[in-house]
């Protein structure tokens, strides 16, 4: 009887929460807001900004990860970024203060709406009838929804900042801005876009 009525919720997180921890020491985790339910349980939001690889041979558990430190292993997956996680930490974290300043809103409340707004609904596969290729359009699982935006938003950063006076932090700052308030002109709305206009021509 007792065992009943101590029993936690299902939903309820064992042994306390993670929210009650603030990310990078400055922001909190627990009031975010998911306007997208397809890709909420995609977006993980914790504190813990550097898990050292922990899911990194566990097939689908990059979505346990924080989509913070997801953010952060996308801006290295470039030539000159490449393993230096500190400094793409680094980056994302004065990025994150350049947000908070300009948007007067959390950081981390930007960049899960900007991942819901950058993810692509819809995307163009290839299917082979005999020797000819014939594009196809096909819905987008929430999963690669997530990736696609991620990609975007660092494809985008890079292109902004690599070779340019722009510093990466405010080029990061832009795309997370942008992509949030749905601005066009924003690198990963504009791949989003294109890849959807592409994919409504080979329905």
């Amino acid at each position: 009887m007792s065992g009943e009525a101590d029993a936690p919720e299902p939903d309820a997180p064992a042994g306390g929460t993670e929210t009650d921890a603030l990310l990078f020491g400055e922001w909190e985790m627990g009031e975010i807001e998911y306007r997208d339910p397809s890709t909420k349980r995609y977006l993980a939001v914790t504190p813990v900004a550097h898990t050292m690889g922990r899911h990194a041979g566990k097939q689908f558990q990059k979505s346990e990860i924080s989509v913070v430190e997801r953010l952060i292993n996308r801006l290295m997956q470039t030539e000159e970024n490449t393993g230096k996680k500190q400094q793409a930490t680094r980056i994302v974290r004065e990025a994150f203060e350049i947000v908070e300043d300009r948007a007067d809103e959390n950081p981390v409340q930007v960049l899960v709406t900007a991942v819901e707004n950058a993810g692509p609904r819809e995307e163009t596969v290839r299917l082979k009838y005999g020797g000819i290729s014939v594009p196809k359009a096909v819905d987008v699982a929430p999963q690669r929804r997530v990736d696609q935006a991620l990609k975007f938003i660092a494809q985008g950063t890079m292109n902004a900042s690599f070779k340019t006076t722009t510093p990466v932090e405010e080029a990061l700052a832009n795309q997370l801005v942008g992509a949030a308030n749905y601005d066009l002109n924003a690198y990963p709305i504009n791949q989003k876009e294109e890849q959807e206009r592409v994919a409504a021509a080979a329905r």
